[in-house]
């Protein structure tokens, strides 16, 4: 099922990373993914967000990584915010969980999830939480041991503007 992909963090986001993560993004707004951008979305807008998040990877307060095809084109992204609170240095969030559509039902999501939570664990974080408005997303934190905490009704909006429901997970660990 899974094709021959590799799971990289990226230290450094040069062009080619920008890019493809910009690709990526685009491709899931434009496929309705509610992840927090709305339609039409320019690419201008992706590749700005896309280095904001490296001035945060390179500052310490946040993993990212990438899942690359058999060419190294960018497929799937992931991020852990492990920048918290002082009183929850324990916690990360996952964020912006991106998966190509073309790409799609390959593992690829499920090899990018076991990627963030063993890099969670390796910052020292021991819960990590996200929330989806994703049923697809949702079956796949599932499947991979994520406990369901509950819904909020018109939580965000699509990208077409209608109000979704968003879900909340979260996963324990132990070093």
């Amino acid at each position: 099922m899974l094709d021959t992909v590799v799971i990289r963090q990226l230290q450094t986001m040069g062009d080619r990373e920008i890019q493809g993560l910009s690709d990526v993004l685009m491709d899931c707004v434009e496929g309705g993914a509610s992840v927090s951008f709305m339609a039409p979305f320019a690419r201008a807008k992706a590749e700005a967000f896309w280095h904001s998040m490296a001035e945060g990877v390179e500052r310490g307060d946040r993993i990212i990584l990438a899942a690359e095809d058999e060419a190294e084109r960018i497929i799937g992204t992931v991020t852990v915010l492990l920048d918290q609170p002082e009183n929850q240095p324990h916690r990360g969030d996952l964020a912006k969980m991106l998966v190509h559509r073309r790409a799609r039902c390959r593992g690829v999501g499920a090899a990018l999830l076991v990627a963030a939570e063993q890099s969670a664990l390796h910052a020292g974080k021991t819960l990590l939480v996200l929330d989806t408005a994703s049923a697809e997303a949702e079956r796949l934190y599932a499947r991979q041991g994520w406990q369901r905490c509950g819904e909020i009704p018109n939580y965000a909006l699509l990208p077409n503007g209608l109000p979704c429901a968003t879900i909340f997970f979260f996963k324990t660990f132990q070093h």
